[in-house]
């Protein structure tokens, strides 16, 4: 269902409504419009008394939030909401509208007050705490579908993309950062603050502790006709939560972050000042898997949503079927993940050539090095140099390889190989020798290139990185040995155990690989750089 939110109107209703109607001549008619922030301005009412007479009438059905100051409360008699004009509708205080088709709509009208009595203009502790009862109490409660308030949400800018000038730790209501915490909507559109933000979206759920959850996108829109020409209208599709399949309603965006009102997996409370989170920068994970507490680093991103200016980077492939190496996925091995990052996890591999063979994975979908954004390889390096330093510490060096081909989720295979078993030169050596053998073109490129200015996204190649940072490439024209970096390592030559070279053989017990998960974490903890002391 086609729907449109706007920012501040302050009385500017025919610039709204022209926008409106060019906007539904372009791309048809739209269910309903919806405005946050102040709808009255300071401005004569002139024009307002064209609309309240019925001379003028808007094009689609309108609702409202109420006033945000003293002087704009006379336009809204009624606490409880009422027509003010033909298809305007002022909503109410508080409460809960539900559309036609089923869409549920909670709306909180006016600024944060913490004093008593409270004006006509605001919302207290106990207008949050009311609407927080009347659904989150029942046990099938998921969430709701849009949440309408006028300010912005405290410490929404938390794990996300920049807001820009608007500083969210100072600006913004912590009850609102609060009532979304609880309601969970899918949207929550905001305004007053004279800008545009739309947040990348958060997630709803704690990753491994929790089931997976919907996610939330928070839309802020600049006030309309603004000279800066800053986007005050929002249009976006929306099918009602209920009617919606279980599994397509909690498919998390590719570039999910943590939730931003979070502290270390706790909901704050109502009536607070929302704590600050320990560390400024943006982060996407509050836990590790030992359940200590930890501070983990930034990210970043965008991610590509319906709007009538849609100009957006491209966004990673969506899985094409059920993913076994997505994080938020059900079908991830979770007692095999042993270190978690920002972008990247690390898990244990699947009937690994040694115990400590480990798998570097992007939480989001990608599908190769090359799709990566710049922030995601950054983790990506870093885990690699923190590796080295651990298997150097234990008396190996490590091989770091990648076949995108028959694979849809990035897989980075790391495996430690004794320093005592081979020099660097024979590893190498060993590649090319079997390269050769099997008519595979196996080339050295520089040190410091990168894959990407080598391999276009899409394209199906091999790619071995060996400890000094030598690194070989193979560009998969036809077909290619699924198992080959695996039985290079296997060979007399280096590792000497042929009879691994295919992963199904080496398969142990879920106890087996829980203890060996359980080792690995514990070994690894004094290089773990996700986590500050």
């Amino acid at each position: 269902r086609l729907s449109l939110a706007c920012g501040d109107v302050e009385g500017k209703f025919d610039i709204l409504f022209n926008r409106v109607r060019a906007i539904q001549k372009k791309s048809g008619n739209f269910d309903l419009l919806l405005c946050v922030g102040n709808f009255f301005g300071s401005t004569p009412d002139a024009e307002w008394e064209e609309y309240k007479t019925g001379i003028k009438k808007a094009p689609i059905q309108t609702y409202v939030l109420g006033a945000n100051n003293q002087e704009t409360v006379k336009y809204f008699q009624d606490a409880d909401g009422c027509e003010l004009a033909e298809n305007i509708t002022y909503l109410g205080r508080k409460g809960i509208f539900t559309g036609s088709s089923g869409l549920q709509i909670v709306y909180l009208s006016g600024t944060e007050s913490l004093n008593e009595p409270v004006p006509g203009y605001s919302f207290s502790p106990k207008d949050v705490s009311s609407l927080r009862m009347m659904l989150c109490t029942t046990s099938q409660f998921k969430g709701v579908d849009i949440l309408l308030t006028s300010p912005w949400p405290k410490y929404v800018g938390n794990f996300g993309n920049s807001s820009g000038e608007v500083d969210t730790k100072k600006c913004g209501s912590a009850l609102v950062s609060s009532l979304a915490t609880g309601l969970k909507p899918r949207y929550h559109f905001a305004a007053l603050e004279k800008t545009y933000y739309e947040r990348l979206p958060y997630r709803n759920h704690i990753v491994l502790q929790e089931n997976a959850q919907h996610a939330t996108r928070f839309i802020a829109l600049a006030n309309v006709g603004n000279p800066e020409k800053k986007k005050y209208l929002y249009a976006f599709s929306i099918v009602p939560m209920k009617l919606m399949d279980a599994a397509e309603l909690v498919k998390q965006p590719p570039d999910v972050t943590e939730n931003p009102y979070r502290k270390s997996g706790q909901e704050v409370s109502i009536g607070k000042q929302i704590p600050a989170p320990v560390e400024e920068s943006a982060c996407q994970f509050f836990f590790d898997l030992n359940e200590k507490q930890g501070r983990k680093r930034s990210s970043t991103g965008r991610d590509s949503k319906s709007s009538p200016h849609p100009k957006q980077p491209r966004k990673p492939p969506q899985p094409p079927g059920p993913c076994w190496f997505c994080l938020a996925s059900p079908e991830v091995e979770k007692h095999l993940v042993v270190n978690i990052g920002t972008h990247c996890y690390l898990a244990l591999a699947k009937g690994g050539l040694s115990d400590d063979h480990v798998l570097i994975l992007p939480i989001g979908h990608y599908q190769s090095v090359v799709e990566l954004s710049a922030e995601v390889v950054e983790e990506v390096e870093k885990y690699k140099a923190t590796l080295r330093r651990f298997f150097k510490s234990r008396g190996k060096r490590c091989v770091v390889f990648e076949r995108n081909y028959k694979s849809h989720h990035l897989q980075l295979q790391v495996i430690p190989v004794p320093v005592s078993c081979c020099a660097t030169d024979d590893i190498k050596d060993a590649f090319i020798t079997q390269a050769q053998e099997q008519q595979i073109e196996l080339l050295e490129i520089p040190e410091h290139s990168d894959i990407k200015q080598i391999a276009q996204p899409g394209a199906a190649y091999f790619y071995v990185e060996l400890d000094t940072g030598e690194k070989l490439f193979h560009r998969i024209k036809k077909n290619f040995p699924l198992q080959f970096g695996r039985e290079v390592l296997a060979s007399e030559a280096i590792l000497n155990i042929p009879d691994k070279s295919d992963w199904r053989q080496c398969q142990i017990s879920k106890e087996d690989e829980e203890t060996l998960a359980r080792r690995f974490r514990k070994d690894f903890e004094p290089f773990d750089f996700t986590v500050d002391d």
